[in-house]
């Protein structure tokens, strides 16, 4: 009924969100994403081709991604057909597929788009493999998870990813520029707040359009607002970010290879941005004591300390107050010294343990409790270190079928420049001790 309306033309005079009215007629009018739209832009070159093939948008939310998939199916004459994986089960899937082989055999192609196709599990995506290698269907498949890790390798073998990007301030300001134009009004903002708006979109251009009737709807007559009054009439939008998705992954990425890369600043924001966002504080206190397990080591000895005592006082303080503990934390661990040595060390030796076995330690450091076990010769030729000089032997202490190995290689950096002078020490002193 509702499609009967529609066609009469009898819902024209409806309230449309402005996002709506907004929504571009041609490629030429999206705004934001000229590398795929733009004069050389991926999608106009495979429109001038005639070959559009399946593909996987990839973005944020906001970029398009929906736009762009119908605009293609004007451009190409194919049939646009419209499905969510939120609301789409496989029986919904074969009728979509039916009605697709219908148009094949009249001669009309079909662009099927589906959103937040991440959502379907490996067998539902499964069953789009057939109709996309016999041509029933070209695939376009949106999703703000990386394809990587939520698509099939099978259904990626066959769609080209195609990355969406956050619109940019200069975007943005475009859009509400042409909502001014629709609208025969501008925002009641000065350019403090406008500035401040573009921001709280968060490269997000159908949250731009929202927050711009939510002003709207606010402003009385003849109102200016600043940004202190913009933020009370919008309560600012959350930053775009899911503590379970990609977001929260890429930034705690961002903050673990800041510190790694001796960038105390850069490390701040990371941490500041995933606060702000909401993650929970004691998961980023568990990643900097990683840090400063991994990356530090026994170049700084007291990271360790510093990390679990940030961790201990935010457990007792909370936030806000706890938070500042977590920030020295990550200071300290981006300008303490880096070194990986003890972690490659152990890496390899875990290898060793996986590829010798159970091979039995020497029996000179076998304790001999039991007659039979001092009979076995356990613990014979023994020496004990603090009777040795400088309380070094310089015995072999690895299992016989291995022979000596060497796993831990300390830098010159930090405290470790110190242990590397006594490794040195002792490596010669056995040397010596063993050539005699």
């Amino acid at each position: 009924m509702a499609d009967l309306f529609g066609a009469a033309g009898l819902d024209r005079d409806a309230p449309r969100p402005l996002a709506d009215r907004l929504r571009p007629q041609t490629l030429a009018d999206v705004v934001g994403q000229d590398h795929l739209v733009g004069a050389d832009g991926v999608l106009t070159r495979l429109i001038e081709s005639r070959s559009l093939g399946s593909l996987i948008f990839w973005g944020p939310p906001g970029t398009g991604k929906t736009t762009i998939a119908r605009l293609l199916a004007n451009e190409t004459t194919l049939h646009f057909e419209p499905v969510s994986a939120i609301f789409t089960g496989v029986a919904d899937l074969k009728k979509v597929f039916e009605a697709a082989r219908a148009r094949r055999a009249t001669g009309q192609g079909t662009l099927l788009f589906v959103d937040e196709i991440h959502r379907f599990n490996r067998s539902q995506q499964d069953a789009f493999l057939p109709v996309m290698e016999d041509g029933t269907i070209t695939l376009v498949g949106a999703t703000t998870e990386n394809p990587s890790f939520e698509l099939n390798a099978a259904l990626l073998s066959r769609a080209r990813v195609l990355t969406f990007r956050s619109l940019d301030d200069a975007a943005v300001g475009k859009l509400l520029t042409r909502a001014e134009e629709i609208e025969g009004r501008p925002l009641p903002l000065d350019q403090d707040a406008r500035d401040a708006l573009i921001r709280m979109a968060d490269g997000d251009g159908r949250a731009s359009l929202t927050l711009a009737e939510e002003i709207w709807r606010a402003a009385r007559p003849g109102e200016i607002f600043d940004t202190l009054k913009l933020s009370d009439i919008v309560q600012r939008r959350a930053p775009i970010y899911d503590k379970s998705e990609d977001g929260h992954y890429n930034l705690i990425s961002a903050l673990h290879k800041s510190v790694r890369g001796s960038d105390p600043d850069a490390a701040l924001y990371y941490l500041a941005r995933m606060l702000d966002a909401g993650e929970n504080p004691l998961f980023l206190a568990r990643r900097i004591v990683r840090m400063a397990i991994e990356d530090i080591g026994l170049a700084d000895p007291q990271a360790l300390v510093v990390c679990n005592a940030a961790k201990d006082a935010y457990d007792f303080l909370g936030s806000p107050e706890g938070e500042l503990a977590l920030a020295e934390a990550v200071v300290y661990v981006a300008t303490a010294p880096k070194s990986n040595a003890v972690y490659m060390a152990y890496k390899a030796a875990r290898g060793d343990a996986e590829h010798y076995g159970s091979v039995p330690p020497p029996p000179i450091i076998l304790n001999a409790p039991t007659k039979l076990m001092k009979q076995e010769g356990y613990g014979v030729g023994y020496r004990y270190d603090h009777d040795e000089p400088d309380a070094f032997s310089g015995q072999n202490y690895f299992p016989d079928a291995m022979g000596r190995k060497t796993y831990y290689d300390p830098v010159e950096r930090g405290f470790e420049r110190e242990i590397k002078k006594r490794l040195e020490y002792w490596a010669k002193l056995r040397a010596e001790r063993n050539r005699d």
